[in-house]
């Protein structure tokens, strides 16, 4: 029988809508919502022919807006929390005016020590492409001849490479890497794409992610893996709006790989092309189905040309030429 944990967004009323449209674009399509405005629309509608108010719905009146999703008690469902914390961490940073009100995450019936500790027993070694073995720093592999191991520890970061999204990106990277390239990772998350990129034969990375968490996770990451300091740069901040940081970050990448959700995306797709090189490849994945065309609409718009397309289980990562 399927075990889940309940996690509970609380927000504002305003903000419900949007939070809801963007947990869509990570592939979440289940929630309940409470919400006190939908009491008071309630009570506000002329049309209405009641005479009793059953407990439940009076309960909303004082209600603080929240929604309510649930992912599986596995590796697979640490992804997907890692990518709602996220979010949510996206939109505190973005709450000056308090738009998003009281904004935070509350996981229901498990704390997060143990919700941290309880999911690492899904969390084994297991290979992508041909030559990736991805492990975690508790686990212990014998690798065959020409294997590459690559050991991460995501913490609340995204990316232990069982995630659809992630696995595409490190097959293109094995068919693209042929050796020397520098590679640039936009949205890195837990490092594991710039490490692969590494093991494969890059010569040097550049990791940026609007977390400081992230950075820090993927820096520890990268240096588990025994990359040399003078082979990766990590910068935190948001290319779309930080022009000195976009100059910091420099250009001619023959790489870039930006593993995150449509939305981000297209606000990245003006950029991408100051960063490659020209001929360079663009990799971009973490972009549901029903987001695709909006992406490459985008994305031809800004001069980029598709090579080549994956897909698994709805999920997309395409691969461009600047």
């Amino acid at each position: 029988m399927d075990s889940f944990i309940q996690i509970d967004i609380y927000t504002s009323s305003e903000a419900i809508d949007g939070i809801t449209g963007a947990l869509t674009d990570y592939g979440i399509t289940g929630f309940i919502i409470k919400d006190g405005a939908d009491f008071e629309s309630f009570l506000a509608d002329k049309n209405a022919n009641w005479d009793y108010v059953d407990d439940e719905l009076m309960g909303l009146k004082d209600a603080e807006p929240c929604i309510t999703l649930y992912v599986h008690d596995n590796a697979q469902g640490a992804e997907s929390l890692a990518a709602i914390r996220a979010l949510v961490e996206g939109y505190k940073l973005n709450n000056s005016d308090g738009y998003y009100g009281n904004i935070r995450i509350e996981l229901a019936n498990v704390g997060e020590e143990d919700w941290a500790n309880n999911w690492k027993k899904y969390y084994k070694p297991f290979k992508i492409g041909k030559s990736i073995i991805i492990k975690p720093s508790w686990e212990q592999v014998s690798p065959s001849a020409g294997d590459k191991v690559l050991e991460i520890d995501p913490a609340s970061t995204f990316g232990t490479g069982q995630h659809h999204t992630t696995k595409l990106v490190i097959e293109t990277l094995e068919s693209i890497i042929s050796g020397g390239e520098r590679v640039l990772d936009l949205g890195c998350g837990s490092g594991i794409l710039s490490i692969a990129a590494m093991l494969l034969g890059a010569e040097n990375i550049t990791m940026c992610d609007i977390f400081e968490n992230a950075v820090k996770t993927a820096s520890e990451n990268v240096e588990k893996n025994n990359i040399p300091k003078d082979r990766y740069r990590a910068f935190i901040g948001d290319i779309t709006v930080d022009g000195g940081l976009r100059e910091s970050i420099g250009s001619g990448f023959d790489v870039i790989c930006a593993n995150i959700v449509a939305d981000v995306i297209i606000a990245m797709s003006g950029f991408f092309g100051g960063f490659l090189k020209k001929g360079g490849r663009l990799i971009v994945s973490g972009i549901i189905d029903e987001r695709l065309d909006e992406v490459m609409e985008a994305l031809k718009g800004n001069g980029f040309e598709v090579l080549d397309s994956a897909n698994e289980e709805g999920w997309n990562c395409i691969t461009l030429k600047g």
